[in-house]
This record gives C-alpha cells, structure tokens and sequence, in this order.
C-alpha cells in the first residue's frame, strides 16, 4: 500500500489533519456548539458551489464561505448569550438554501459531490502544500492564545476581570475553525469533517480526566480512526472518508461501553 505516492500523501495529510482538528474539536464541544462543524461544512459546499457556479478556483470559494459563516455564528451568537446554539441552526439554513441553489446553477453534481465525501487520495501538490500552512497556521496560533481560550471556555467571567478581550478572541478561534473545516472538507469530505471534529473529542473524554488528557488523548485516537480508516478503504476498494467515519463512530461505540462496564 505505501508503495503508491498517493497513499504515502493520503497518510501524511490524514495525520496532520486528525493532529489539529480536535484542537479546535474540544473547545467547540465545551461552548456547547457541537452543530458549529456541520454549519460550516454546509457553508464550505455553499461556497464551492459558488466558485464554480462564477469561474473561480472552488477552493477560494469554500475558505471565504466558511469565514463568512463562522463570523456570521460568532455575531449571532454574541447577540444572543442565552441562546448560542441558534446561531449555528441559523447559519446552516442559510448555507443549505445557498448551496441547493448554487449547485443547481452550476448543474455539475460530480465536481460537488468530491466535495461531500472527499477526495484525500487524490490531493495535488498545491493542495498538499495549502495543508502544511493551514496546519501551520492553526497550530502557532492556538498556542498563542491557549491559556486565554481554555480560561475563557470555563470562567468567562474570570476572563474577562483578567483584561482578556473575549470578542477578540472568539472571533479568532472562528476564524481558525473556517480555515481548517474548510481545508478539511476538500480532502476528507464536507459531510465527514464534522463528525471528526466531535467523535475523537467525545472517546476522551469517557477516560481522560484533564482539559489537556483529553486533548492529547482525543488526537491519538483520530489519528489511530484516520489510519485505519485508510487502511480499510484501500483494501475494500471504498471512500476513504466514509470509511474514517463509521471506524470513529464504532469506537465511540467501543468507548462508551468500556465506560459503562
């Protein structure tokens, strides 16, 4: 199997993407905005579709289209503090309308439906090399603004007595979260990168018993879910992300039992 170039990038780029994506997975989960992953996904197909429905690169498309959304959640959300969780069912109408209608202009089902599933075996040089830098880029500047995220997750109170401009920061961590559902959504599929965001959060946390246990715990597993996932889908001839899905699924499956028993 990684005799084949395209298998050794499928792996490489699986890895980096399982490494930052409970980074931004865990503090989604504990702001209780689990549906913020899935609204952007939509909102990355809404963009696609309108990149190609206007000619340019469906890539620009998907990264500006979730920026927008992830903006838009943050300033829905800010306005209404007692009910956060809107925002995103708000921002994902809007997306799901923009995207049935784009998609039907375009009338190119085949272009959008790599977007849904993903295509991580196939990713070219220059989506490769976009991956490094995005991974890049989230992985410096969550560890700038860590200490200050984590505080602001459990105490915002406390945050905000502390001189921590928790607008700012919000704003930045959605920011973060567009680029990489956006990036990720290309080469593991719109419809996946969700449930990869929340699933290997969710398996730590049945064990792990610290902010940070459960993140280091919750990457080693969407990595151990993304290399498997690989694995089987090449042997069994079927999507990739698909396949890296319902593996996560079964372990969290796996990991709840073990928690009961």
């Amino acid at each position: 199997m990684l005799e084949y170039d395209f298998m050794r990038r499928a792996f490489v780029v699986g890895t980096i993407l399982a490494t930052i994506l409970p980074l931004i997975g865990l503090p989604i989960l504990l702001k209780r905005l689990s549906m913020m992953g899935d609204t952007l996904a939509h909102a990355s197909l809404a963009g696609v579709a309108v990149g190609l429905c206007f000619g340019f690169d469906p890539l620009l498309g998907s990264v500006i289209a979730c920026v927008v959304a992830s903006l838009g959640i943050e300033a829905i959300s800010s306005r209404l503090r007692s009910y956060q969780e809107i925002s995103t069912v708000i921002v994902l109408a809007a997306s799901i309308g923009l995207a049935g209608i784009f998609t039907s202009l375009t009338g190119s089902s085949n272009s959008i439906s790599s977007y849904l599933f993903g295509s991580i075996v196939t990713i070219g040089d220059v989506e490769f090399l976009l991956v490094i830098a995005v991974a890049t880029v989230v992985l410096v500047v969550y560890l700038l603004m860590r200490d200050r995220l984590y505080l602001s997750v459990f105490d915002p109170t406390a945050a905000s007595l502390m001189g921590i401009d928790e607008r700012r920061l919000n704003f930045t961590f959605s920011f973060l979260v567009a680029i990489t559902v956006s990036i990720a959504a290309k080469t593991i599929g719109s419809l996946i990168v969700s449930s990869l965001l929340v699933i290997p959060v969710i398996c730590a946390m049945q064990f792990a018993r610290s902010y940070r246990g459960t993140l280091l715990l919750s990457m080693v597993l969407s990595v151990i879910f993304v290399h498997v996932g690989l694995v089987v889908s090449y042997y069994q001839n079927l999507k990739p992300g698909s396949v890296i899905v319902l593996i996560a699924v079964l372990g969290l499956s796996v990991a709840m039992f073990v928690k009961r028993k």
